[in-house]
């Protein structure tokens, strides 16, 4: 049976963001928000999914530059794995420095920033847009001569080590600070305190941060998050609101020079009072309602089960038809949009529900193509059409009282 194993990156990673919440808990520190921690989940959830569909083209355009274009064809010797290692942390720190002071880049890694927690959930928080950069910029190692099966092997561990790195619950670390990227040096760089932004952009080695400028050790207290708080754990509005900021600024700009300068210049060159204006057309905010238990359950049971769908996915990915695995790609992404909405306590998520019903009686039928299968999903389907409005309404009893 070929199994993707690396679907249990799935559990291993949440075992630790378990493992850090009962030590917190212990420690009587609270570095966990239940909000927070959704949101976080949810994109991570996202960019888990987009990594299946979207990895393999990676290969592809690895192997294509190097085959084409690459300047050396180098060999996997234990110096050259060496000197590999170097070089993906080095275009991992110019990817990451971009990240923080090109617009256009920014819009893509901001959601990384957005949460005013600093936990392992925090980790997950990237997006598809940020996947889709890191690969052009880790382009340039087939240009090199590197071969793809080194890159992407080397890409896949050294993508593991950030993610102990997001934690408030280790404190300096001696001699590693001196050469490795720790907990303390990754704090600074989440926070948004002045004297720390725009530092610590290393991934697992801090000397390029040493050597070019943008060491910083942590000794005040890191408050973390955006400079200007978000405010909102909807899955789109936080994945859109830079780059519409960003598009509403650019068309404000009078020719092409200074439109480029703008998309290629410091993120704080947009007017911050770009967003309230989308807030108000876009968001629609209500007074804030701390939500009821039942939603709190019902949010949480939504999160594992969509956790489960996207585990199984991964590990019977090579088992699935390009239509099935089509099908529970937009099954998982209406998942998180509807968690999204559900934490922002939207009225226009039922429809979105129904919705996710019929996907995966759709993907039922498709697997197992028979017309008791098919009796079974158009009768559920029409039973819960015929009692849309009553569901609709338990539904929305779940949301507090506005």
């Amino acid at each position: 049976m070929q199994l993707n194993f690396i679907a249990l990156a799935v559990p291993l990673f949440l075992f630790f963001m378990a493992l850090e919440y009962r030590y917190a808990l212990k420690k009587n520190k609270e570095v966990f928000h239940w909000k927070e921690s959704i949101a976080n989940l949810n994109v991570g959830i996202a960019e888990r999914l987009c990594d299946l569909l979207t990895s393999g083209s990676f290969y592809i355009v690895f192997s294509w530059i190097h085959s084409n274009f690459g300047l050396f064809d180098i060999k996997p010797t234990l110096l050259n794995w060496i000197l590999l290692f170097l070089a993906t942390d080095l275009v991992w720190y110019w990817y990451h420095r971009f990240g923080h002071v090109v617009n256009l880049f920014w819009s893509a890694h901001v959601v990384h920033h957005q949460s005013d927690d600093f936990n392992y959930t925090v980790s997950a928080r990237i997006t598809v847009f940020q996947s889709v950069l890191r690969g052009l910029f880790w382009s340039i190692l087939p240009l090199i001569g590197f071969p793809p099966d080194m890159t992407t092997i080397l890409l896949l561990i050294h993508g593991a080590y950030p993610f102990f790195t997001h934690t408030q619950m280790i404190g300096k670390l001696g001699w590693i600070e001196y050469v490795f990227v720790t907990p303390s040096h990754h704090r600074v760089h989440h926070s948004s305190n002045p004297e720390y932004l725009d530092k610590n952009y290393g991934d697992v080695l801090i000397i390029w941060d040493k050597f070019f400028g943008t060491f910083k050790a942590e000794a005040a207290t890191p408050v973390y998050g955006l400079t200007k708080p978000l405010n909102s754990h909807s899955f789109l509005w936080q994945h859109f609101h830079f780059l519409l900021e960003l598009s509403v600024a650019v068309k404000r700009e009078k020719g092409w020079r200074r439109k480029l300068k703008l998309l290629f210049g410091k993120p704080n060159a947009v007017d911050a009072s770009i967003r309230p204006v989308l807030e108000r057309k876009l968001q629609r905010k209500s007074i804030p309602m701390e939500p009821s238990v039942r939603l709190l359950r019902t949010i949480s049971l939504q999160t594992t089960f969509t956790l489960t769908i996207l585990f199984f996915t991964i590990l019977f990915s090579h088992y699935l038809q390009p239509l099935q695995l089509g099908i529970t790609a937009i099954f998982i992404f209406l998942s998180v949009i509807a968690t999204g909405a559900m934490l922002e306590q939207k009225q226009w998520v039922f429809p979105l529900e129904y919705f996710r019903i019929v996907l995966l009686c759709l993907f039922l039928y498709i697997t197992f193509p028979n017309k008791y299968v098919a009796a079974g999903c158009t009768n559920l389907l029409l039973i819960l059409l015929l009692f849309y409005q009553s569901l609709k309404a338990r539904y929305y009893s779940l949301y507090p009282a506005h």
